[in-house]
C-alpha cells in the first residue's frame, strides 16, 4: 500500500486551503494511506477527512522546536514508513525533512511557488489570474504519480449544515428566530489586509441594525477579543465567539448555518468556504487575483478598488503602506460593504 506523508505547517489559510485537495485525494483513492503532518489546531478538520487519513501533531513550539526537535519529528515520521512526501510548504524545516526523506530512498515532490510569476503580478498594470494554491498542492500529487484524479470537494459537512444540536447546544437555530446569520471575520494577521475597525464598526451597527440579521463575530486573542466583546455589547442581535468555541471544527460547524461570512483575505474566508458558506471578502494590500481566494468562491463577491496603482503590494500582505494610511481599505465605503452583504444573503434565500 502506497502511504503519502504530507507537509504543512503555517499558515492557517494555507493550511485550510490543503483540505479539498487532500480530502478529494483520499475518497478517491482509498488504498492509499495519507498521513497529514502540521500544526495541533487543524486536526480536528482533518478529523472529519476519509477513514484513510490520518493526522500527525508538529509541536513547532515545543518539542519539536529547533534543530533537535526538528531531528525528533524526522524520527516520528521516518517511523510511520511513508513511501512519498508531498511537501506543500517548501520552507527552511519541510526542506530538510525531505532530505531526510530523499536520503531514506522515499519519492519526494514539492509545490512550486512561481514566485517570478507572482513577482510580475505584483508589477503588471493589467493583473491576470494566478495559478491558485489549490492547484498547486494537487500538481504535487499529480507529480507524485496519481494523475488520473481531480478535486472534486463538496465541503467538511458534504450532506448540508453541521448538526449544532449535537455539536454546540448552546447555538439551537430554534433559539435564534432572526432569519439570516451573518459570520463577520474582521481581522487577519497584517494590517494591510484589515478593513480599518472604525468603518468595520460601521459595518456591524448598521447590519444588527435591521433586525432581520443575527451577527456572530470571529476572532482570536485578548486585543480581538476585546473589540468584538465591545461590539457585542453596543449592538443587539450580535453576539462574539472569541473564546466560546473549543476548535476549528466547532467554528466551522457554527459558520455552515450562516448565511453569508464576512472575512479579509484570511483564514476564516478560507473555513467559511470548506462548508460551502458564501464570502464576501474585504482585499487591500492584497488582491483576489493573486491565487489565494477561498474554494468555490467568486471574484463578484471579493470587495477591493481597482483605481490604485500601488496595489497589490505584496502577494501576502506584509508590506508596510508606502502612503502611511492604507487608503486601499480606508477607501471602501462601510455602505458599500453592507449592500454587498445583504444582496448576498438575499440572494441565497430567494
Amino acid at each position: 500500500m502506497e502511504h503519502i506523508l504530507v507537509l504543512r505547517f503555517s499558515a492557517l489559510g494555507d493550511v485550510l486551503m490543503t483540505l479539498p485537495v487532500v480530502e478529494s485525494f483520499a475518497r478517491q483513492h482509498p488504498d492509499v494511506r495519507v498521513s497529514v503532518c502540521s500544526r495541533a489546531w487543524a486536526k480536528p478538520l482533518f478529523d472529519l477527512l476519509p477513514p484513510n487519513v490520518t493526522f500527525v501533531t508538529a509541536d513547532l513550539k515545543g518539542v519539536h522546536h529547533g534543530w533537535k526537535g526538528l531531528n525528533l519529528l524526522a524520527r516520528r515520521l521516518l517511523a510511520l514508513q511513508p513511501t512519498m512526501v508531498a511537501d506543500l510548504h517548501d520552507v527552511l524545516r519541510t526542506k530538510y525533512l525531505r532530505t531526510r526523506f530523499r536520503l531514506a530512498g522515499r519519492k519526494v515532490c514539492k509545490i512550486n511557488k512561481n514566485r517570478r510569476s507572482r513577482a510580475r503580478f505584483i508589477q503588471a498594470e493589467v493583473k491576470t489570474p494566478q495559478t491558485p494554491v489549490f492547484e498547486k498542492y494537487t500538481d504535487v500529487f499529480r507529480r507524485l504519480g496519481f494523475r488520473d484524479w481531480d478535486v472534486d470537494f463538496h465541503g467538511l459537512f458534504p450532506e448540508g449544515t453541521a448538526d449544532l444540536a449535537q455539536r454546540l447546544p448552546d447555538f439551537n437555530p430554534a433559539l435564534r428566530p432572526e432569519p439570516n446569520w451573518v459570520a463577520i471575520a474582521p481581522f487577519a494577521t497584517h494590517e494591510g489586509k484589515i478593513y480599518p475597525l472604525d468603518l468595520m464598526e460601521q459595518v456591524v451597527q448598521q447590519l444588527a441594525a435591521r433586525g432581520d440579521v443575527r451577527l456572530f463575530l470571529f476572532g482570536a486573542g485578548a486585543n480581538e477579543r476585546q473589540v468584538l466583546e465591545a461590539w457585542a455589547a453596543k449592538y443587539g442581535h450580535t453576539e462574539s465567539m472569541a473564546g466560546r468555541l473549543a476548535n476549528m471544527a466547532e467554528e466551522a460547524a457554527l459558520i455552515s448555518h450562516c448565511s453569508v461570512m464576512l472575512s479579509m483575505d484570511s483564514a476564516n474566508m478560507h473555513l467559511a468556504s470548506l462548508v460551502g458558506v458564501p464570502v464576501v471578502s474585504i482585499w487591500g494590500a492584497t488582491h483576489s487575483l493573486g491565487g489565494f481566494m477561498g474554494y468555490g468562491q467568486q471574484q463578484a463577491d471579493a470587495i477591493q478598488r481597482s483605481d490604485l496603482p500601488c496595489r497589490p503590494c505584496s502577494i501576502y500582505g506584509k508590506t508596510p503602506c508606502q502612503f502611511g494610511d492604507y487608503r486601499c481599505l480606508r477607501g471602501i465605503e462601510p455602505g458599500t460593504v453592507v449592500a454587498h452583504v445583504v444582496r448576498k444573503f438575499s440572494n441565497e434565500a430567494s
